[in-house]
């Protein structure tokens, strides 16, 4: 007779699920002896830790479109999940987490690891349930799997230790109380009213200076965001998570928007009296028009987060590609491309000053922007581009321009650190033919970066191979970029006693574990180093040796945030360096309006 545990790992395959990232301990004894069982189907993938092990799961649902799993123990292993699970709540990511608990029995006893994993998880979870009967597994893992996949978001599955090990019950007694279920779902139509269609054309036909910003849920509506853009003669900045919307390549998309947004979208935004949203939750009114500056119509599939970040004036709650798809045959092409003509201009001016800026280093260290940019032009076709939270973000935002089939994903909404390098190793997973590179911080990587080149050792046979796999490392000794937001919203110099972390030789580590490390520390190198672990054909550590003190200068600085900044600048170690380069790179940028400058 199989036990609770089989048929929960039979159901998880039946759902398509192929890979459950998690750790093991006793709160879960019931189904690791079911996943050896199991012979790898479902396959039992050991991460280093159980945050990472959400981190990995939510990662295969962005990069798949599938729903991620991850398992955990009882009690503590329960509670390292959470980071990782809030990471696809907030980023919208349809993930499903199988928890142990204590027996039944000692349950109210304040028990060794006794948890309230129900109370723990009410907020994560738009589903959480406890199985305490094994007629419930059915049902309760079926509608795991449908609210998941319906809300986009996470379910947890709460399985008592002694539950697991139960003879299994398939199919639940016909009796009072039972209930049948499926194992089944389908992705809906979600179409707006029609009347509030018309009113959208008639907003956007009106506009003059239309502006588009599309996120994440507009990922699968490129070919109509595009045609959209172009009727309109708009042209498109992208939030972080709608990077892979469209191709940087495309001369009217003015890049990322925001704080590290690039100055094209920055002009774009304050010069629009249109603003059309597709599939975007960007929260930062001061990187928007001012209210009444512009009209508004948004997209997002939604209802509760529509109009809740500019006035809008047409609220199209659907799907983005179906509701473009109907809007498109009631929008009219403008005539006069004077607006396009002028964003398309900002673009180019835009890369050429990134350029400029990346191309100048400061004494022996390596400008960081320069890593990016050196990367650009290498960038294989189809990668997928991972990153973490911190100053080596603003990087690989504004420097790296991803081409038609290129993946790119990052903890967006909750922008937690810690997750750059299990996003990697998930879609390396998840795609063992395509390249995989990383940005990662110092910081990040020694927070948990480092450990898991660990599960990188372990599952070297898999996750090497032709196509590149490379954790590009940011070394600067410093948690740069909350050093940065102390300096410009808090008004204080760089705290060392918080801020700076130690030297450590990443590359070597990575060596030591019978991985390939390189480091760079020369300027005139970086092309170089990239081109090493581009054809190293074995996971790669590249550690660069960079500078602290470039400021990740966002597209026009707030009048409050430059006050702070020059007040933290009279006492802060980094003065001097940083006035350096600071005027340098304004000096940069202000040459780039000289005559005959950012033309090509």
């Amino acid at each position: 007779m199989t036990q609770v545990a089989d048929f929960v790992l039979q159901r998880l395959s039946e759902w398509g699920v192929q890979r459950v990232y998690g750790y093991p301990g006793d709160g879960i004894n019931g189904l690791l002896g079911a996943f050896d069982r199991a012979d790898g189907d479902p396959e039992f993938i050991q991460a280093r830790h159980e945050e990472t092990a959400a981190f990995m799961a939510c990662a295969h649902a962005k990069f798949t479109g599938e729903v991620g799993c991850c398992v955990a123990t009882s009690g503590p292993g329960a509670i390292h999940l959470l980071n990782g699970l809030y990471d696809a709540k907030l980023d919208h990511q349809p993930v499903v987490a199988v928890v142990g608990q204590q027996k039944r029995l000692s349950l109210g006893t304040h028990y060794q690891q006794e948890i309230a994993l129900d109370q723990l998880f009410a907020d994560v979870s738009e589903y959480c349930q406890m199985i305490v009967h094994p007629g419930q597994a059915r049902h309760v893992i079926d509608r795991a799997f449908k609210t998941a996949l319906t809300t986009r978001g996470v379910a947890t599955i709460i399985i008592p230790n002694d539950v697991q090990e139960e003879d299994a019950m398939p199919s639940p007694p016909r009796e009072h109380g039972s209930v049948f279920s499926s194992v089944g779902w389908s992705r809906p139509r979600v179409l707006p009213d029609h009347d509030e269609l018309r009113r959208a054309a008639d907003v956007l036909n009106a506009g003059d200076k239309v502006a588009m910003l599309v996120g994440q849920g507009a990922a699968d509506a490129e070919a109509e965001v595009m045609e959209v853009a172009e009727l309109l003669g708009a042209g498109v900045a992208k939030a972080l998570l709608g990077r892979e919307v469209l191709p940087d390549d495309l001369p009217y998309v003015t890049g990322p928007i925001g704080l590290l947004g690039s100055k094209a979208s920055d002009k774009m935004i304050k010069g629009c009296d249109t603003l059309l949203m597709v599939g975007s939750s960007f929260p930062y009114a001061e990187w928007l028009p001012e209210e009444g500056q512009a009209r508004g119509v948004e997209i997002d599939i939604d209802g509760r987060m529509i109009g809740i970040r500019y006035p809008m004036d047409a609220h199209l709650v659907g799907d983005s590609r179906e509701t473009l798809r109907a809007l498109i045959p009631l929008l009219r092409r403008k005539k006069d491309r004077g607006w396009r003509e002028k964003i398309e201009k900002d673009v180019r001016e835009w890369h050429d000053l990134a350029d400029r800026w990346a191309g100048e280093h400061f004494g022996r260290t390596i400008n960081p922007q320069a890593v990016a940019a050196e990367l650009s032009s290498r960038l294989p076709d189809d990668v997928i581009l991972t990153a973490d939270s911190g100053s080596g973000t603003n990087w690989w935002a504004r420097h790296l321009k991803l081409r038609q089939g290129m993946r790119a994903s990052l903890s967006g909404t909750l922008a937690t650190m810690g997750p750059g390098t299990p996003y990697a190793i998930a879609a390396r997973f998840a795609y063992p033919d395509r390249p995989v590179i990383a940005f990662v911080g110092d910081g990040a990587f020694q927070m948990n970066g480092m450990n898991e080149m660990i599960t990188v050792k372990r599952y070297l046979d898999r996750l090497s191979g032709p196509a590149p796999l490379v954790f590009c490392v940011f070394n600067n000794q410093d948690l740069n970029q909350v050093t940065w937001e102390q300096r410009a919203m808090a008004g204080d110099p760089k705290y060392p006693g918080s801020q700076d972390i130690p030297d450590v030789p990443y590359a070597a580590y990575a060596e030591l574990l019978g991985l390939k490390g390189i480091v760079c520390a020369d300027p005139k190198k970086v092309g170089d180093a990239w081109d090493e672990a581009l054809s190293a054909g074995r996971p790669v550590v590249l550690e660069f040796k960079v500078d602290a003190q470039i400021a990740p200068i966002p597209p026009h600085i707030m009048k409050e945030q430059g006050k702070k900044a020059v007040k933290a600048a009279l006492h802060d170690p980094q003065a001097t360096g940083i006035a350096t380069r600071g005027v340098r790179q304004k000096l940069t940028e202000y040459a780039g309006h000289l005559p005959g400058r950012g033309k090509k």
